[in-house]
């Protein structure tokens, strides 16, 4: 190697370890900065333990709140009596039940005849 080569690779050498040198210095524990006393905080820590958890789901989240209706009883029972009774929104098919009767516009006479003429072949009256 030449020698300017050998002295850049020193310099490279050495500016590496002064950045190592450089890095962040340990400066111990940090001081707890509290305005509550440990009397306080065991206090609270008491209360805490016999609360309930706020973040509970599930079954660990104790009986569901009862909630309060503004509806009376008689009126969602007279209303679950009309549902009960009345047609069902969601059928499909035999479950529908009877269609319902369409009332026609076209006279029947007039239907008779397109159909028999067209049962003879003959030409349709457009």
């Amino acid at each position: 190697m030449t020698a300017s080569k050998l002295l850049s690779a020193i310099s490279i050498a050495l500016l590496a370890a002064a950045g190592a040198a450089h890095a962040e210095t340990y400066e111990g524990v940090h001081q707890v900065t509290s305005a509550a006393s440990r009397a306080d905080v065991a206090g609270q820590a008491v209360v805490a333990a016999h609360s309930a958890n706020p973040y509970a789901t599930g079954a660990d989240a104790g009986p569901a709140r009862v909630t309060v209706s503004t509806t009376s009883r008689a009126a969602v029972r007279a209303d679950a009596v009309a549902a009960a009774h009345s047609a069902d929104p969601y059928a499909e098919g035999a479950a529908a039940g009877v269609a319902p009767v369409v009332a026609s516009t076209v006279d029947r006479a007039a239907v008779r005849a397109a159909a028999r003429a067209a049962a003879r072949g003959d030409a349709l009256p457009l």
